[in-house]
């Protein structure tokens, strides 16, 4: 899959902002990224002058930067590529040479006296991280409490889309905070068929799987605009730096000196909240998703989309293997515009790829991948990297401090989460939320239920090692693309109600056993491999899962109508929690995804 690297001097000198693009590039005696190239690009990283800078700091230095605004995909220059890349380093470090975590929250164990405090900065939540957390915040606030955003940057979204399904979509009109028509104003592009196809093998076409662009810029500005108009206050510019919990509130200090007193935090900072850092005491995750990608203007056919697509075989990186895929999808601000991504998973550990080797790479594969001949105008380059674990979701660590959205870990390992996993439970975690601060079950235990155990999030795990190539498996360098298309062609074979739910990351049991079922009858000599890919440990570490998935499954379908009825006479605690249980059983086990479908 990865191919050698061609030093094309032309490119340098000449199209700085524009990509040449000539045919495919043709592999050589070396597999993968050569060695060599990695050592000048580590070399320049680091080297302040004397060093050729590489292809990707001269494309990047090209393309303006004015639409920057900070957070996952809003960041486009160059520097904020070095700084990523950094923090890539310093993820993938020994324990030894990592940093000192600081403290962010502390538990103090008395009454704090506010009694004086001016009740502009009193709230009942403060939602720190407000490009995601803007929909949890607009949708308590529309419930009548009173909440606040802290944001470090300006609450503005990103010029590049999201992509989307209608049906994630929609959960913002479901939970009441905009209108059908606010949704559709957002909507840059639309587009079918969806392809996934699989290194030669096989392609199969679905529609409507992220066939929607949408405009997170104009569809922030609308959420904005909500939210201040229904009573919420926004803190932009400002970065959290303590928050001190008491037995009766939190207390917020930011770094311009402004004091904010809430009864809950709700922390939507996304993969790297420090808040996090501290729970998770800077443990390593268990697996990244690296990628790459670029908006770029000049293609030709531009009116479908890939989901998942790969055409190379696992290659050996020095002492590593990669399988690379990629997505491809119509960008909104032009007919001939397009935002290709490349990206893998890795484990975080010393030689691992940086991102600006993953960008060198992509530029040579982008031709091969799209088949394209001729100059790319390069409007964006975009990169993130998305750690996962397998302790998720993240259970509340204080009393008072709650995890959303990615921070909380709660979306899938194979499809690093973001914007539809925070649609999908939108409205489960806002009554949730709405009723902890209401009754005031503000302790750890009682937070905790928002962000239960869910058999289907951990049983994605096993797709995501089954996708990560490993130098000491002992598999065909097209296994992975083998196994990827013999479940997708299992699943096509079954239906639609067996694929269109797990390419919207929902894993149901009854999809799953017959997906699984038909594909080690048809492929019975593929078994070896996967425990050989996989790992014994991980293979009997999923089976708990799978099981307790099917549990889940039976409590939800056949226990939850029995008990649904006689939990609105049970006093408020016991209420609250078997409202969370019911939802624990709906969500882990997949059975939410019928409810709109």
């Amino acid at each position: 899959m990865l191919l050698p690297f061609h030093i094309r001097h032309q490119t340098l000198a000449h199209g700085l902002r524009y990509l040449p693009l000539a045919s495919p590039p043709q592999t050589s005696g070396v597999d993968g990224i050569g060695l060599a190239r990695r050592r000048r690009l580590r070399c320049a990283a680091g080297s302040p002058s004397g060093a050729l800078p590489s292809r990707t700091q001269r494309i990047m230095e090209r393309i303006s930067t004015s639409g920057e605004v900070g957070g996952a995909g809003g960041a486009y220059s160059y520097e904020a590529l070095k700084r990523l890349d950094q923090l890539w380093f310093n993820i993938c470090a020994s324990p030894s040479d990592r940093r000192e975590i600081y403290e962010v929250v502390t538990k103090i164990f008395s009454p704090c006296h506010h009694k004086d405090v001016d009740k502009k900065c009193m709230f009942d939540v403060v939602v720190c991280g407000g490009t995601l957390g803007i929909f949890i915040a607009t949708s308590l606030v529309s419930k009548g409490l009173r909440v606040g955003i802290v944001e470090r940057n300006l609450l503005k979204g990103r010029e590049q889309e999201w992509n989307i399904s209608r049906k994630e979509l929609m959960e913002l009109i479901h939970a009441g905070i905009l209108s059908e028509g606010d949704i559709e104003g957002t909507i840059t592009s639309e587009f079918n068929p969806n392809r996934c196809g699989f290194e030669k093998k096989g392609e199969i076409f679905v529609d409507g799987i992220l066939n929607l662009g949408v405009s997170p810029a104009k569809l922030l500005e609308i959420m904005k605009k909500r939210f201040v108009s229904l009573g919420g206050i926004v803190f932009e510019g400002k970065s959290l730096l303590s928050v001190s919990i008491y037995d009766d509130t939190a207390i917020l200090k930011l770094t311009d000196g402004d004091i904010l007193y809430c009864q809950l935090v709700i922390d939507s900072m996304g993969n790297f909240s420090p808040l996090v850092r501290q729970i998770r005491s800077g443990k390593k995750p268990d697996g990244v998703c690296l990628v790459v990608g670029s908006c770029s203007r000049g293609f030709q056919e531009n009116k479908s989309s890939d989901i998942i697509f790969s055409n190379f075989s696992v290659k050996q990186v020095g002492n590593i293997e990669l399988q690379y895929f990629w997505e491809a999808f119509p960008a909104g601000s032009g007919p001939t515009d397009r935002t290709t991504y490349m990206f893998t998973y890795v484990e975080a550990k010393s030689g691992s790829p940086t991102l600006e080797e993953l960008l060198e790479e992509y530029w040579d594969l982008l031709p091969h991948y799209q088949g394209v001949n001729e100059k790319l105008e390069i409007l964006r380059v975009v990169f993130g990297i998305f750690p996962t674990f397998r302790d998720s979701p993240l259970p509340a660590a204080f009393d008072r401090v709650l995890q959303v959205g990615d921070a909380s870990g709660i979306q899938s390992p194979v499809s690093f989460g973001g914007f539809g996993c925070m649609t999908r439970h939108l409205r489960r975690l806002s009554t949730g939320i709405y009723e902890a601060v209401s009754w005031k079950f503000l302790d750890r235990d009682s937070l905790s239920l928002l962000n239960p155990y869910m058999p289907n999030l951990s049983a994605s795990w096993l797709f995501q090692r089954a996708m990560s190539a490993r130098l000491d498996a002992g598999v065909s360098p097209t296994f992975i693309n083998e196994l990827l298309y013999y479940n997708f062609q299992a699943m096509q074979r079954l239906g639609d109600s067996i694929l269109r739910p797990f390419l919207r990351d929902v894993i149901q049991f009854g999809p799953l056993v017959k997906t699984l079922g038909l594909v080690m009858l048809s492929h019975p000599n593929i078994l070896p491999s996967i425990f050989k890919q996989v790992g014994f440990d991980v293979i009997l570490d999923w089976s708990g899962h799978f099981a307790m998935l099917g549990y889940y499954t039976f409590l939800s379908s056949y226990f939850d109508p029995i008990v649904r009825p006689w939990i609105k006479f049970l006093p408020e605690k016991n209420k609250y929690i078997w409202r969370r249980r019911l939802e624990a059983w709906k969500y882990g086990s997949g059975l939410d995804y019928n409810q709109f479908d």
